[in-house]
């Protein structure tokens, strides 16, 4: 059961954790839009004492659609997408620490997403992940806000797989996956098994 079926739940806000990991995000016969998926997070520690480096994030996420189709949407390369034509996904240009970085999906015809992985990469190396102290917020047109903290920091990983999104015919699930990867993006598509040319993406 999705979190979201159960009575008394705040739909202003659903935080998903390990005991509530997963939510329908396109219930039958709600009319869906443009979803924002909005990742903040901070610079890290601040003062003249300061031993380490500003922590930086750049938000993407690996897709595949109902065609078949695959690719990445990410800064690096400069694989911005689109909304208007296919992926119908799009990243906003360079973001910064205090109004995050922004993905925009295009949810009125749910059908033609397979999946989609969400993640976070450091651009300056390995990153403090506890200082960082990440959120994802996706902002859906109906139903409640889903927040994803990037919790449970995995020292020496520069990559994190964030959230799921998949397709499953009554709807689109998200799920919860806070994976921290050692290494790029490349290693996020060989752990979820994408399967991406990526001699022609530019990471």
């Amino acid at each position: 059961m999705a979190i979201n079926d159960h009575p008394g739940v705040n739909l202003a806000k659903v935080t998903l954790s390990k005991a509530t990991p997963t939510i329908n995000l396109t219930k039958p016969g709600e009319q869906q839009g443009i979803m924002r998926v909005n990742l903040t997070w901070s610079s890290g520690p601040k003062g003249f004492f300061r031993r380490t480096k500003p922590v930086d994030l750049d938000l993407g996420c690996l897709y595949e659609l109902s065609n078949g189709a695959k690719g990445v949407i990410q800064a690096t390369g400069r694989n911005f997408g689109a909304l208007e034509d296919q992926p119908y996904i799009e990243l906003d240009g360079a973001g910064s620490v205090s109004d995050g970085e922004n993905l925009r999906i295009d949810l009125a015809r749910p059908e033609l997403f397979r999946r989609i992985l969400i993640y976070a990469v450091s651009s300056e190396g390995v990153p403090n992940w506890a200082a960082a102290d990440g959120v994802v917020t996706l902002y859906p047109t109906a139903g409640p806000q889903v927040e994803v903290r990037l919790d449970s920091p995995v020292a020496g990983a520069r990559c994190c797989a964030i959230a799921l999104m998949q397709n499953q015919g009554a709807g689109i699930i998200v799920q919860r996956e806070m994976y921290y990867i050692d290494g790029a993006e490349r290693e996020i598509d060989q752990t979820y098994r994408w399967g991406m040319p990526w001699h022609s993406t530019g990471a």
